[in-house]
């Protein structure tokens, strides 16, 4: 990597929190009042103990290609399973913009994302340390096991050498290393959590909660795509080895398919329901950012523009399946938006991705999609569950009936304005 490649790359991993601060405000304004800054405050709890973690724990065992990882020989060919990477990053020479100091930043930055992303699923009932808890274990086991595999030199990146397929496991920029482990995290939690407390009725009819503030979650999507361009340049330059002449590419891919989702998520919600409906849009737009980060450099434009119009589809209908036939209630969308579109990102790299070596590229995503359902999935509801056992996660019924401002934090979100439209007595 040259000098200028690395600056430019530097510039855009220092744009990637922008991403979190976006999807921070979504998880809040879907959310009601009376917790809003209780998901933001977790939001920066995540963020910090996921950085700390990953850096005590996570690269080393995530790791870098270049710090040849060890490896077990299983039919006469060697595959890497798990980073031998430094601990607490020692040893790593920070005097440049080597490729293995702006992964290790970059990553600092991705695995709070990531860790942001099963809030929305838990909105309303995740107490503030069962969220602590289980941050401290996604970052230093799941996330960081995953992302070896296929951004660590591990055995889903070696598909392609070992078996010829195509380019092997492609993940540019994190559908699914950030997006779907984070995503696949907020269905266990979800199941482990329950419904909120009056969501569904004798009849098991879900009823709806709306969140308290779309304004602020349209602005976080706004936030959310500077941001997001910014991971799929840093990715794509990093973990794809796109050159300088790609920026462009990845900026008007990541940039079509949020705004196609976004469009298709407005369409489906007005053909269905009468009137398009503004939250249902917002994470319509967001599912098209994850959408895109898989293959952002290796598809092109109109390609990127239908990921765009399947995602922001697929979110209406997942939302809607998960509520009304598996009881699953996910205030924020969380599971439909990250989990579902992004294992349709990682799917769409099979069907359009291009590169120098495209035979066997489907089978290779399957192969990860596999994984992530095989193995992300269960580990991380195991986690839960025995964190769970030790403490529950749920907030007790008349901390709920509050709000977790109150009951948690002691003071609310607005206390100038009534965040209530009930006493805090439950019925």
């Amino acid at each position: 990597m040259n000098e200028m490649t690395a600056a430019v790359c530097s510039f855009f991993v220092l744009m990637v929190p922008l991403a979190t601060a976006g999807l921070a405000l979504v998880n809040a304004g879907l959310g009601r009042s009376r917790n809003a800054a209780h998901v933001m405050t977790a939001s920066l709890c995540a963020f910090a103990i996921a950085g700390l973690v990953y850096f005590a724990i996570g690269f080393g065992l995530q790791s870098h290609p270049s710090l040849t990882p060890p490896t077990v020989m299983v039919g006469g060919k060697a595959w890497s399973w798990i980073g031998g990477g430094p601990f607490f990053l020692r040893g790593l020479k920070f005097d440049g913009l080597s490729p293995v100091n702006l992964v290790a930043w970059l990553q600092l930055t991705s695995v709070g994302l990531a860790a942001l992303i099963p809030l929305g699923g838990g909105g309303g009932r995740w107490r503030l340390g069962a969220i602590c808890a289980s941050t401290v274990l996604f970052s230093a086991v799941t996330y960081p096991v995953f992302a070896h595999w296929v951004w660590g030199g591990g055995w889903l990146a070696q598909l392609g050498l070992n078996y010829g397929l195509g380019r092997g496991f492609v993940d540019a920029g994190g559908s699914g290393v950030i997006q779907c482990t984070g995503g696949l995290t907020a269905l266990a939690v979800s199941w482990m959590l329950g419904p909120r407390q009056g969501k569904y009725g004798m009849d098991g009819m879900p009823s709806a909660i709306p969140g308290h503030n779309v304004l602020v979650v349209l602005f976080g999507c706004a936030l959310a795509l500077v941001g997001w361009i910014c991971l799929n340049e840093a990715g794509a330059i990093l973990y794809s080895g796109a050159a300088l002449a790609s920026v462009p590419l990845v900026a008007i891919n990541t940039l079509l398919a949020a705004g196609s989702a976004l469009l298709s998520a407005a369409a489906t919600t007005r053909i269905r329901f009468g009137k398009p409906d503004a939250s249902l849009s917002g994470n319509g737009w967001v599912a098209g950012l994850v959408a895109s980060s898989a293959s952002c450099v290796f598809v092109k434009p109109a390609e990127a523009v239908i990921i765009g119009l399947v995602a922001g589809a697929l979110v209406v209908y997942s939302i809607e399946l998960l509520e009304l036939r598996l009881g699953v209630d996910d205030p924020g969308g969380t599971i439909s938006v990250h989990a579902v579109a992004g294992f349709w990102g990682l799917f769409a790299m099979g069907l359009f991705g291009r590169s120098e070596q495209n035979q066997g590229q489907l089978i290779a995503q399957l192969v990860g999609i596999a994984s992530l359902l095989g193995f992300v999935f269960p580990v991380t509801y195991g986690i839960s569950w025995l964190l769970n056992r030790l403490s529950p996660f749920r907030i007790a019924p008349e901390g709920e009936w509050q709000g977790l401002d109150l009951s948690e934090l002691g003071a609310g979100a607005y206390p100038e304005f009534v965040s209530h439209g009930e006493e805090f007595t439950p019925h």
